[in-house]
């Protein structure tokens, strides 16, 4: 097994490629941490003050976790852990469980609806703050289960982009995990023993889309142990004009001097009188 120092430089050159490649970070920046309490905003504030201490730009880390009023929620474990590592914090109490609970009916996956909630949540915390980003724990497998999840289930080609902007455009997302593996943050949770807070809302869907999707990837990489890297690398080698995106096929068309005569009309019968 690997030494923690050795997985955590992997890890930190990962988070440093997705901030070089991406332009997540920049001289003066004042960043939202969301905390969930998962191993993986665990890591992302770890690495984040790792490169905080030794980059060229600096930037400003505030964490922010939502308790949402789920059922058996304690949230001291990690409260104790931010006082302990000296990091700003703020803690916001909003009972999101009551309303997804109530608009999703029993069986159906609450992630959508519930991230949505949280989402609006840490924009607001990002402007009572002063934050100009806002940084997600997502890591490499949850954009490529997201990529097949709109592929199967959206009808959509679209994944999760390492840098996006609000609707608004105040505040922009940062996704500074995003080619880090799973397996390695949570690695890094058990070698760091993190105090993990469960999720008792979603964690108790065992059928959720999700989760299938993850189920495949894992048994397709069975005969294709490259196959994450090969997914990944995919999203960042799109080719538009082998697509069936009609806009995007109409923005990529040669010009021309007169129009192609298509199968339509070649088809439509002449007008009459002509």
């Amino acid at each position: 097994m690997r030494s923690r120092m050795e997985l955590e430089r992997q890890l930190l050159r990962d988070v440093g490629r997705a901030i070089a490649e991406h332009d997540l970070i920049s001289d003066g920046d004042r960043i939202l941490v969301a905390m969930s309490g998962g191993k993986d905003s665990y890591g992302l504030l770890v690495l984040l003050r790792a490169l905080q201490r030794r980059a060229p730009v600096r930037f400003d880390l505030h964490a922010v976790h939502v308790d949402q009023g789920h059922p058996g929620y304690d949230g001291t474990p990690l409260t104790r852990w931010l006082d302990s590592e000296g990091v700003p914090y703020r803690i916001i109490h909003e009972d999101t469980y009551s309303i997804v609970t109530d608009k999703i009916p029993a069986g159906k996956t609450y992630c959508s609806l519930c991230s949505r909630l949280r989402r609006g949540i840490l924009y607001k915390a990002a402007s009572d703050l002063g934050c100009n980003k806002v940084a997600l724990g997502h890591h490499r497998e949850d954009t490529l289960e997201t990529a097949l999840l709109n592929l199967f289930f959206g009808g959509k080609l679209a994944a999760m982009p390492a840098r996006l902007t609000s609707d608004d455009g105040r505040h922009v997302v940062i996704r500074p995990l995003i080619y880090c593996a799973e397996a390695q943050l949570a690695a890094l949770a058990e070698a760091r023993r993190f105090p993990i807070l469960p999720c008792n809302l979603c964690g108790s869907q065992s059928e959720a889309q999700r989760k299938q999707m993850k189920a495949l990837i894992t048994e397709l990489e069975r005969t294709n142990p490259t196959l994450r890297q090969t997914m990944l690398a995919a999203l960042g080698n799109v080719v538009p004009t082998h697509l069936l995106d009609r806009a995007l096929a109409g923005a990529n068309a040669p010009s021309a001097a007169a129009p192609e005569t298509t199968l339509l009309q070649i088809a439509r019968p002449a007008s009459r009188g002509a």
